[in-house]
């Protein structure tokens, strides 16, 4: 079920993550990951990153679109490695803290 769901959301470009079948009180709720950003668009406020497996969010490794606060893009562009926080609010993922 796992590997359906997985090629599921690399279908959808990662749009979706597991979060259906993860109570919310059961998943930790933030931390700190590294990958390559693969895409930007600052004006809907996501960044698509593609990274290794995020065990405390139960994120298999996968290509993600995550939301941002646009100013935290400065000086960031598609190809670059970072590091980043990520968090789960309101059933979406954000990311709060991004460097090279």
């Amino acid at each position: 079920m796992a590997l359906a769901n997985y090629r599921l959301q690399q279908a959808l470009g990662g749009l979706f993550a597991l979060t259906s079948f993860y109570s919310v009180s059961a998943v930790a709720q933030e931390a700190n990951a590294t990958g390559e950003v693969r895409r930007i668009d600052a004006a809907s406020g996501k960044i698509t990153i593609k990274h290794g497996e995020i065990s405390e969010l139960q994120l298999p490794a996968m290509t993600l679109v995550y939301r941002i606060d646009p100013a935290l893009l400065k000086g960031i562009a598609p190809g670059d490695e970072v590091a980043f926080t990520a968090r789960r609010e309101d059933g979406h993922y954000v990311v709060t803290q991004i460097s090279k």
